[in-house]
Order: structure tokens, then sequence, then C-alpha cells
């Protein structure tokens, strides 16, 4: 994480101003619309108070208020619509305005929040934020960034059947810290249309944005997504021909509503399948090992020569290309070993350092001299140079995924950092019965629901998400059929073939002759699973 002083104040401020292509966009969607008083509640230098003006939308409109708090931006709206009579521009903090006039109701609020972090809040905004996001029981955290609280404020604001039209973070439709935020919009909202796109629109961000459309009403209409390319497609298509799915009010991620109606009632015949179970049902998930700085502490066999380390380390799985099938073996430890890898972790023994040996204190003064002990997670240990929390798991599962995910089996006694998830089976588990039943196309689909795309393509789940995960429970199936699948799907790993030949074997042999599952179901759910991953592979091609 940056510190401050390293951070532009643009990125501290959270402020991206708005393409006039997407504020002109957003505004036309109103132009038929009986609007009278409109909000925005961070304005910028006006841009989109500028589209209402040229879509003629001034006429029909009693008052527009702007709330702008950065003192030059406030200062060159003002004076853009001086002439303006029904344009009222405000120098305020927003979160002081709406605690101010919280009884004020708005029938449409546009704009484009700041995506401001927790810690460069002020205090006075921390407080005013906590405040309002306790006023529709939501818990405040240091997670939760100003847009956030800027929409949970605007929501309350609208009139009876308000509109409001937001340029957000797409964070909103998969990340931990927004799950309130879902359930709590999902509650109050009569319809959301969320608009996303592959490229990435504020290049100065370099993250991933989408625009919030939603309106309050009786009839709840419910929520929908359109997939675009870039702003040139808002020209192009017809906002109202896609349709709108059931939104139950829930704390679920809302990728799931890149699927169909059909598709996401499968997700929830195989939730209460009893045939089926959860990941967390077979063993504790838990991060790799942290070590503070992997650079240091994982090493070559070079390194542990140099330093006559071998005493004091682990063999070790640091990253996806270590493991080249479902099995980690001592072959393949040694393989890395032979061809330069870090395939070991230093693991210093918490003991009297006076009786290291002297390469062993020497490679200690080494990461002194680099200041690896000034480091965060290095720098609150006793010991500087002591790893916690290590021990050896029955398997591991890649944290970060490109094309599929990785569930290896642990036959060496391993350990990992924090690239892998550690799990470690209940008593009686029979490892190569979990082992098979991830690799299907079902448990390929939940992996991509459960998990997080950033950019770049990279699937992203973390132990909880990953605990979540729908498994079928082979316990009962014939110990030589499993077997003789495990050793098809290793052979095809090590020899890179395509992950779609596997699928197509265990589909067949475990999901459709095993579990009963009708061919056409496996098929929806392997077409979930490549309309999730192609789409957020797309998305990284196109912000290449």
């Amino acid at each position: 994480m940056k510190m401050k002083k390293e951070c532009t104040d643009k990125k501290i401020n959270g402020v991206y101003y708005t393409p006039y292509k997407l504020a002109s966009f957003i505004c036309n969607l109103y132009k038929e619309n009986n609007v009278s008083r409109i909000l925005e509640p961070s304005c910028g230098e006006g841009v989109f108070i500028e589209a209402l003006c040229d879509n003629n939308m001034i006429d029909n409109i009693r008052e527009i208020v702007g709330v702008e708090y950065n003192k030059e931006s406030w200062t060159i709206c003002r004076n853009k619509f001086k002439d303006v009579k029904k344009v009222k521009i405000k120098h305020k903090d927003f979160l002081e305005y709406y605690q101010k006039n919280k009884n004020k109701k708005y029938d449409l609020i546009i704009g484009n929040p700041p995506y401001i972090r927790y810690q460069y809040l002020k205090e006075e905004q921390r407080i005013n934020q906590s405040e309002i996001l306790k006023e529709v029981g939501m818990k405040s955290n240091k997670l939760i960034n100003a847009w956030v609280c800027f929409l949970v404020a605007c929501v309350n604001l609208l009139s009876e059947n308000g509109k409001i039209a937001f340029v957000i973070p797409a964070e909103i439709l998969q990340v931990a810290y927004a799950e309130e935020l879902r359930m709590y919009l999902s509650e109050v909202l009569s319809k959301i249309t969320l608009i996303t796109f592959n490229s990435i629109i504020f290049p100065d961000i370099e993250q991933e944005t989408l625009i919030f459309i939603a309106e309050k009403g009786n009839k709840k209409e419910g929520i929908r997504i359109i997939e675009l390319n870039d702003l040139d497609d808002l020209e192009n298509f017809e906002y109202n021909e896609v349709g709108y799915q059931k939104m139950n009010p829930s704390k679920d991620k809302w990728l799931k509503y890149f699927i169909s109606n059909k598709e996401n009632e499968l997700i929830e015949q195989i939730k209460k399948n009893k045939y089926f179970k959860k990941f967390s049902d077979f063993g504790i998930i838990n991060i790799g090992i942290t070590t503070g700085n992997n650079d240091y502490f994982s090493i070559d066999d070079a390194t542990s020569k140099k330093y006559e380390l071998d005493g004091v380390c682990l063999p070790l799985i640091g990253r996806s290309s270590h493991a080249e099938s479902i099995f980690f073996t001592e072959n393949d430890l040694q393989n890395n070993i032979k061809s330069g890898k870090k395939a070991k972790l230093v693991c210093f023994p918490n003991s009297d350092y006076n009786k290291y040996s002297n390469k062993n204190k020497a490679y200690i003064k080494y990461g002194l001299d680099n200041k690896v002990n000034e480091g965060y997670k290095c720098s609150i240990r006793d010991k500087w140079y002591i790893i916690p929390s290590v021990w050896v798991p029955d398997a591991f599962f890649l944290r970060r995924n490109n094309i599929y995910p990785k569930f290896v089996i642990n036959k060496c006694n391993a350990v990992s950092t924090d690239t892998m998830h550690r799990i470690k089976f209940y008593d009686n588990i029979d490892k190569e019965k979990v082992l098979l039943s991830y690799y299907n196309s079902i448990s390929f689909a939940f992996t991509e629901i459960c998990g997080r795309s950033y950019g770049g393509g990279v699937l992203e789940i973390l132990p909880g998400e990953m605990g979540k995960i729908m498994l079928p429970d082979l316990s009962q199936m014939d110990q030589k059929i499993v077997h003789k699948l495990v050793k098809f799907i290793d052979k095809q790993m090590r020899q890179e073939a395509d992950i779609n030949t596997i699928l197509d074997e265990v589909d067949e042999q475990v999901l459709i002759k095993y579990m009963k599952i009708d061919y056409e179901t496996c098929q929806h759910f392997r077409n979930m699973w490549n309309k999730m991953k192609n789409r957020r592979l797309d998305r990284a091609k196109n912000a290449r």
C-alpha cells in the first residue's frame, strides 16, 4: 500500500473527472422523465450539469444543486453556471451537506463520487461516514471507500420514485466490504442496471468502473447487467432491450447476474443438493505462510549453499509454475531445485541466536543490510527473522489463477507462501476423492462465481470464498475408479493437455455416471465457467 506522501493529490482526493461522452449519455437517459430537482454531490467542474444544459433539460427542471469540496473546482463550476439561475453550486463537503439536508428529496441524483480510501479521509469525514452507514444498518470499517458512503447517502435523498445514476468502481460486484451495500441497495431500490465496460474508461486509476443506474418505486423489477466494450458503444445499443433478473436481497456477489436466470436456478439447485458439499466441509482452509518478505525468505539452492541454510529450510511450493500437476511430489521438488527456482523456505528456529552458525548469522545480516527487518510484518515480530504459523498442509490451492485454478495434493511435506492457500483435511477424509471432486465443470463454475477478478484477467479467491465452492460428495465412489481418474488428470496436466479434455472425462465419469446429473446441466455449468473466465481474460486483453 502506498503511503500518503507517495500518492498524488489527485489519488488522495479521489478526483477523476468524467468524460463528457459518459456524462451526456447518463443525462440523456432522463430527458423524457419528469425530474424537477436534481443533485450532483461531487460536481467537480460541472460536466454533468453542462450535459444537462446541452441536452435541453434545463427548461423543465426546477433546481439543480451541485456540491463540490475542492475550492478550485468549485470556483470553475460556479463561474461556468453563474448566469443559470436554476443552478446552485455549493462549496461544501458532501457528507456534511447530507447531515444538514437529509430531509430534502431529489428526483434525480447523478455524478461520479470520489474514490477516497478510508485512511485519506479527515477525522470529521470518517465520523460522518460512520453515522451515515449506521443509519441504514451497515457497519463502518477501514476498508470502505468514500464512494460507498456517497451512494448510500444519495439513495437516502431520493424522492419516492427518485432515480440515481453514478459512475462507480466495479468493486461493488464482488468485494467483501460491499456485501452490506449490495444487501441495502437490493432492499430499497426497485430496479438496478449495471453497465460494465471491457476497457478501462479512467486510465489514470487503472481500475474497472461501471455505470450504476437505479430507481426507487413500489414495483420490484430486479437487476440487469449490460456489457459494453468501451464508451463508443454507448451510442450503438438499445438500452431497454435487456431484461431484468429477479433480485433477492442478499450479500451475494453480483457477479452471478452476468449469467442467465436459468443458470442461477441451477446454481441454487446445486447448493441445495444433499450430494454436494462445500469445500469447507472437507477441511480447514487457511492462507499460506506470511513471511513478510517472500524474496528474502524464499531461496534457491545456490543461496542455501552459500549461507549453509539447508538445515533451517523447508521444501517450498512458491508459485503456480512450481506445480506441474495435481500432485506436488519429491521429484517435482527436486526438479524445481535443479532448475534454479526458489524452492526452499528459510525457517530459522526460535532458539538462542548465539547458537546459530556463522553462515546463518551472515544471512540474517544480509537481511538487515537490505532492510528486510523494516517491512511491516517483520518489524512487528519479536525476532524479525522468525516466521510464525509454519505448518505442513495436506494440500494447496492457488490464490490467484489465470485459465483455471490449481488444487494440489502435498506429497513431499512442502510448505507454501501466501501465493497459495493451505488445506488441512479433517480426519478420515480421502484426499484423492476430494482432489477428484474439484476438477469438474460445476466446481469450476462455482470458483469463478465465488472468486473475484482484477486487472490483468486474474481470478483471485480468498479462503472464505474458496470454502463456498460446491464439490460432489465422492465418499462412496469406488476407490479403483477414483484412482484411475486421478492418474488420468495427473498425466494430462503433466503433458500440458487442454483443461477441457480433463473436464470432458471427469464430467462424464463423475457428474453424469456417478452423480446422475444430466448432460445438459453439465454443459450449462461448462458454459457458465467459460463465460465468466472469458469475460475476465477479454478485459485483460482490452486493457493492454
